[in-house]
Parts: structure tokens; C-alpha cells; sequence
């Protein structure tokens, strides 16, 4: 068998500015794959869509995480209470590696526009983190991940808007959405590391571009419409028109919530 990846690279239809794929793996489950291209050396970069992004199931689980949680199991059934119950430095070491991991792929996961799995990926690291925080045994340990808060709940919310945006075109419980995740990054107790507080200033900016976005990407109600029209009817001076859009507009206004109708005669 040869090890050259040269039918590889030169089966890729490759184009620099979109590096990723999806591919069927010869174990029947979809991967990415990000193509290197270096002035030295050209390679392939590959991960799993689904379980571990490196496919390995530590100590037999499909995540370590799910391994220690299961630690934390016997321990209370063993002892009748989690107090006690710690994660060593060793320990630690594992689960900082699969969270990187993890994020390694859903930032490729977002560019894919694969937004479930981005939302499924920052769920389980913001588990992680809860985890980590919660037990382990040294504080250097305990706070490592607490200064990626802002910028996981920001990623969350991104892919959680998207996707409504994408299936139900409910562009309110976006906004909501944004809204509520610009309350926590706000609300987090501030850690004392340069990160925190940039990632906390990225973010909420980010956050506010984001509802500026979906703001104009909103389809207008019939009132809005309406409301524009009656502008738009003023500054070009024609007023008999406004003056009969200003009549439909103040008929809704007298109606009773949900009971009137719009007829759009533009």
C-alpha cells in the first residue's frame, strides 16, 4: 500500500479560499477534511462529524468526559455523596485536550454552515467546562477554561439563531436569542486573564452586529409596510396618497390586537 497522499491532492477540486470538505469515510460516517497548502510541504487534515473529532474512544467511552462522569457515578454510589471527588491534575490534562478538540471542529463546523452540530459541539464543552470547574482539584485547573465563556456562549448563540432563522424564518426568537446571550456574556463573573476581556468585548460586539444583521434581513410587517409607504408618500409630496395610508394606519391602531387585516394595495 502506498503512504504518497499525491491522489489525493490531486483529486481535490480544490479552490484556496474554501479548504474544507465532507467526506464519506470507508467506516460509513461523514468527515471533514481541511487541505494544507504550505510554501514547504502540502498535506491533509481529517476529522469525524460525529463522537470524538479524532475518533478514538478513551477508556472505551465515546467522549472522556462521558468517562469521568461515569467516574463521578460509582464514586457517589460507593461513598453516598460527589463530596470528595476530584479530578487530578492528569485528569485535567484530558478533558483541556478534548475540548480543544471539540473546538477544532466546530469552528470548521460553522464555515460548513452546519449549525446542529456546531449547537451539539458547544453544548458538550460548555458541559466540560461546568465539569471541570465543579471538580477539579487545583484552582489553576478549576479556572483554565472560565476565560472561553464569552466566546462559547457567542458561537452557541450564533449557530442556535441561525438555525431558527433557517427553519422557521422566525426572526424575533432570533433577536431574542442574541438579546439573551449578550445578557449573560455581561452578567459573567469576570475572570482576571487578558482573554476574558477581550473575547467578553469581541463578543458582545459580535453579538450587536449580529442583531444588526438579522434587523435587516427581518421581512417588514403589513404595518411596516404601510408605515414606509406613508414616508416615502410624504417626501415625494404626494399627499392624497399619504393621506389615505395615514387613515389605514390609524383603522389598526383603533382595531383590537389580532383582529384586523392589512390589504397591501401597492
Amino acid at each position: 500500500m502506498s503512504h504518497d497522499i499525491r491522489h489525493i491532492l490531486d483529486n481535490w477540486d480544490y479552490d484556496p479560499s474554501k479548504s474544507y470538505r465532507r467526506i464519506m469515510g470507508d467506516n460509513g460516517r461523514e468527515k471533514v477534511q481541511i487541505r494544507v497548502d504550505n510554501a514547504a510541504f502540502q498535506g491533509v487534515l481529517q476529522m469525524e462529524l460525529d463522537e470524538r473529532p479524532d475518533g478514538r474512544q478513551p477508556y472505551g467511552y465515546d467522549f472522556v468526559l462521558d468517562y469521568y462522569r461515569q467516574s463521578l457515578q460509582r464514586y457517589e454510589r460507593a461513598h453516598g455523596t460527589k463530596r470528595g471527588f476530584e479530578l487530578d491534575e492528569e485528569n485535567c490534562a484530558e478533558l483541556f485536550d478534548e475540548s480543544l478538540r471539540i473546538y477544532n471542529r466546530y469552528v470548521f463546523l460553522l464555515q460548513l454552515q452546519d449549525y446542529p452540530r456546531v449547537v451539539r459541539d458547544t453544548n458538550r464543552n460548555m458541559e466540560l467546562f461546568r465539569f471541570v470547574k465543579a471538580y477539579a482539584r487545583r484552582e489553576k485547573d478549576r479556572n483554565k477554561l472560565e476565560r472561553w465563556w464569552p466566546y462559547i456562549i457567542r458561537i452557541n448563540t450564533t449557530a442556535r439563531a441561525m438555525l431558527v432563522m433557517k427553519e422557521s424564518q422566525d426572526f424575533d426568537v432570533a433577536l431574542q436569542l442574541v438579546n439573551e446571550a449578550a445578557k449573560k456574556i455581561e452578567a459573567l463573573e469576570k475572570v482576571d486573564v487578558e482573554e476574558f476581556e477581550a473575547e467578553r468585548e469581541r463578543s458582545l460586539k459580535a453579538l450587536e452586529e449580529m442583531k444588526i444583521s438579522i434587523c435587516e434581513h427581518k421581512p417588514l410587517t403589513a404595518v411596516e409596510k404601510l408605515q414606509s409607504r406613508l414616508e416615502n408618500a410624504v417626501r415625494d409630496e404626494r399627499y392624497e396618497e399619504a393621506a389615505s395610508l395615514r387613515d389605514k394606519l390609524k383603522n389598526i391602531g383603533q382595531s383590537e390586537p389580532g383582529e384586523h387585516s392589512v390589504q397591501d394595495d401597492s
